[in-house]
């Protein structure tokens, strides 16, 4: 488990420092430190909101005194015009975190509002969404969040939370056989609690992994099967494994993958398909 805020803290950090770098300048040489003022978050773009709670954390992170009044909360649907939130706090710390702010709440909204598509076309499915680590370098933690509030599943966090033999590791391993004996030897020694996915590439695949995986893996990935040869392959598992149907799965096919009784469909897509949406931070003068 990754610590969200922790995280979170050294995402603003990092962010501020290429950003702000040696000084707020084009504020720094026309306000003096100690104005107050209060923005408005407004929406000028419909979809799904996400990213308020991020918006509150960084402005409290970096001014605690900060004023956050909430309009709308993540998972909402945005309408253009509508104002998501109201700060107030130094003119400063609202002029430094613009964009930051900005930036983290276009590209979550855009994803949220793109996983919201996917999963309403699942709806009577028993089929979930998950996202996959198709995700920009150092930004994966809101990326995720973003899928999360559009109403996905997260996969693994990252390399270190889960065990996923991919086609390169059974390859450079030697086989399915031997990639699951050396996982699961590997996690009875080091880390029991991590849970073991098998990527199949075809059907004698997902028979080899039935057969071997009993009692050592907890899910198997269908990769790049149509959807008749996933209902072939859930009759080799027969329950025993959740399943994964992964490979070229958009909002076009999605649903004939979920007709077959697969338990999660994962979509790259979500993340790096998906595009920000448009809002803004206004100052509010009275």
């Amino acid at each position: 488990m990754i610590d969200f805020d922790s995280q979170l803290h050294k995402l603003i950090d990092h962010a501020l420092a290429e950003d702000v770098g040696d000084g707020d300048h084009s504020t720094l040489c026309c306000i003096p430190a100690d104005v107050k003022g209060k923005a408005v978050l407004k929406i000028k773009q419909d979809g799904i909101l996400a990213g308020v709670d991020i918006a509150e954390k960084i402005f409290q992170y970096k001014k605690p005194t900060a004023r956050f009044i909430r309009n709308k909360k993540d998972g909402d649907v945005m309408k253009e015009g509508e104002v998501a939130f109201e700060v107030e706090t130094q003119v400063h710390t609202i002029l430094q975190l613009e964009r930051l702010v900005l930036n983290c709440m276009q590209r979550m909204s855009g994803i949220a509002t793109l996983t919201r598509l996917y999963t309403d076309k699942l709806k009577g499915y028993k089929a979930r969404l998950l996202d996959t680590r198709k995700t920009t370098p150092n930004f994966r933690l809101l990326e995720k969040e973003a899928v999360r509030i559009g109403g996905g599943v997260n996969h693994r966090f990252g390399l270190f939370d889960m065990i996923m033999l991919k086609d390169n590791h059974i390859d450079y391993c030697g086989g399915i056989v031997e990639a699951i004996t050396r996982a699961y030897d590997y996690v009875q020694r080091y880390r029991p609690d991590l849970k073991i996915e098998v990527e199949t590439r075809t059907l004698e695949d997902v028979a080899i992994a039935v057969e071997v995986g009993r009692g050592k893996i907890h899910r198997i990935m269908v990769d790049n099967f149509t959807p008749g040869d996933i209902k072939k392959a859930l009759l080799l598992v027969k329950g025993a494994f959740e399943t994964e149907a992964s490979g070229g799965i958009n909002l076009e096919t999605i649903e004939e993958y979920a007709a077959t009784g697969v338990d999660y469909v994962s979509v790259g897509g979500l993340i790096h398909q998906a595009r920000s949406l448009d809002l803004s931070l206004k100052a509010v003068i009275v």
